[in-house]
Protein backbone atom coordinates (compact mmCIF):
# COMPACT_ATOMS: atom_id res chain seq x y z
CA UNK A 1 0.00 0.00 0.00
CA UNK A 2 1.41 3.37 -1.03
CA UNK A 3 0.21 6.67 0.81
CA UNK A 4 0.21 9.97 0.14
CA UNK A 5 -0.20 13.80 1.41
CA UNK A 6 -2.02 15.60 -0.73
CA UNK A 7 1.02 18.15 -0.90
CA UNK A 8 2.94 14.55 -2.04
CA UNK A 9 0.30 13.78 -4.50
CA UNK A 10 0.36 16.61 -6.25
CA UNK A 11 4.01 16.47 -7.14
CA UNK A 12 3.88 13.07 -7.92
CA UNK A 13 0.41 12.31 -9.23
CA UNK A 14 1.98 10.41 -12.50
CA UNK A 15 3.44 7.84 -10.33
CA UNK A 16 0.54 7.59 -8.28
CA UNK A 17 -1.93 6.77 -10.95
CA UNK A 18 0.44 4.31 -12.76
CA UNK A 19 0.97 2.70 -9.50
CA UNK A 20 -2.89 2.44 -8.98
CA UNK A 21 -2.95 1.06 -12.60
CA UNK A 22 -0.37 -1.23 -11.40
CA UNK A 23 -2.47 -2.94 -8.44
CA UNK A 24 -1.31 -0.99 -6.05
CA UNK A 25 -3.54 0.49 -3.32
CA UNK A 26 -3.01 3.82 -3.07
CA UNK A 27 -4.10 5.71 0.20
CA UNK A 28 -4.38 10.08 -0.31
CA UNK A 29 -4.63 11.33 3.33
CA UNK A 30 -6.55 14.95 3.47
CA UNK A 31 -7.08 16.47 7.37
CA UNK A 32 -7.46 13.08 8.70
CA UNK A 33 -10.16 11.31 5.85
CA UNK A 34 -8.55 8.62 3.68
CA UNK A 35 -9.07 8.65 0.26
CA UNK A 36 -8.51 6.00 -1.87
CA UNK A 37 -7.52 5.71 -5.74
CA UNK A 38 -8.00 2.72 -7.81
CA UNK A 39 -8.72 1.79 -11.33
CA UNK A 40 -12.18 1.76 -12.18
CA UNK A 41 -12.38 0.26 -15.73
CA UNK A 42 -9.06 -1.02 -17.29
CA UNK A 43 -9.28 -0.82 -21.19
CA UNK A 44 -6.61 -2.21 -23.44
CA UNK A 45 -4.26 0.17 -24.22
CA UNK A 46 -4.35 1.32 -27.51
CA UNK A 47 -0.72 0.95 -29.71
CA UNK A 48 0.49 3.61 -31.42
CA UNK A 49 0.06 3.70 -35.30
CA UNK A 50 3.05 3.68 -37.29
CA UNK A 51 3.94 6.86 -39.10
CA UNK A 52 1.89 7.70 -42.04
CA UNK A 53 4.63 10.25 -43.60
CA UNK A 54 6.86 9.01 -46.42
CA UNK A 55 9.59 10.55 -47.21
CA UNK A 56 9.05 11.00 -51.46
CA UNK A 57 12.15 13.00 -52.59
CA UNK A 58 15.54 11.67 -51.79
CA UNK A 59 16.79 15.00 -51.53
CA UNK A 60 14.67 15.75 -48.39
CA UNK A 61 15.92 12.49 -46.73
CA UNK A 62 19.28 13.97 -47.61
CA UNK A 63 18.69 17.43 -45.94
CA UNK A 64 18.57 19.38 -49.04
CA UNK A 65 15.04 20.98 -47.80
CA UNK A 66 13.86 22.16 -44.58
CA UNK A 67 10.37 23.62 -43.48
CA UNK A 68 10.08 26.74 -42.93
CA UNK A 69 6.92 29.02 -41.28
CA UNK A 70 4.88 31.49 -43.44
CA UNK A 71 1.91 33.36 -42.13
CA UNK A 72 -0.09 30.64 -44.35
CA UNK A 73 1.24 27.73 -42.90
CA UNK A 74 4.71 25.55 -43.37
CA UNK A 75 6.62 25.69 -46.87
CA UNK A 76 9.21 23.71 -48.22
CA UNK A 77 12.23 25.98 -48.84
CA UNK A 78 15.71 24.82 -50.32
CA UNK A 79 18.51 24.60 -48.15
CA UNK A 80 21.42 27.05 -49.22
CA UNK A 81 24.59 25.30 -50.99
CA UNK A 82 27.51 25.03 -48.39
Amino acid sequence: MKRYTVAQLRERLASALDEAERGVPVVVERRSVRYVLRVESSRPRVRRRASVIETLDPAIADGQWTWEWKPGGMKLKAKPAR
